[in-house]
């Protein structure tokens, strides 16, 4: 038996239940105290929060994912998170989900709207 053969496969709707599931175990009031914790010692710094947000966050996902037949390894996180984002492209609640949990270790990013052009804002600063 391969390794391949002991990740399981991945419904929506199973797929639904493990997202839905590690959001509310991100909420859990231990593990939102971690993850403000770290979140105020990184500010918004994509490089600190990819360094001490995203474990935890991947952490506590690999703790739900093993109740589903995942292995408790890095192998496991990458099958499932490369399973996820196949069905995103097809399933908007389960690419919603998905982005919710993204949330929590990217930083916000700003769009700028107006139709400046990078010249103009260049040479006005």
């Amino acid at each position: 038996m391969s390794k391949a053969d002991l990740i399981p496969s991945l419904s929506q709707e199973t797929a639904i239940e493990i997202l839905t599931k590690t959001i509310e175990q991100l909420q859990l009031p231990e593990n939102l105290q971690k993850i403000d914790e770290a979140r105020d010692n990184v500010g918004n710094e994509m490089l600190k929060m990819m360094q001490f947000i995203f474990p935890i966050v991947m952490q506590i996902q690999i703790d739900v994912i093993k109740e589903y037949g995942y292995p408790e390894t890095r192998e496991g996180i990458i099958k499932f998170s490369q399973r996820i984002r196949c069905l995103e492209r097809e399933d908007a609640e389960i690419a919603r989900l998905h982005g919710l949990i993204k949330a929590y270790y990217l930083p916000s990013v700003s769009v700028h709207t107006n139709n400046e052009s990078s010249e103009e804002r260049t040479s006005s600063n």
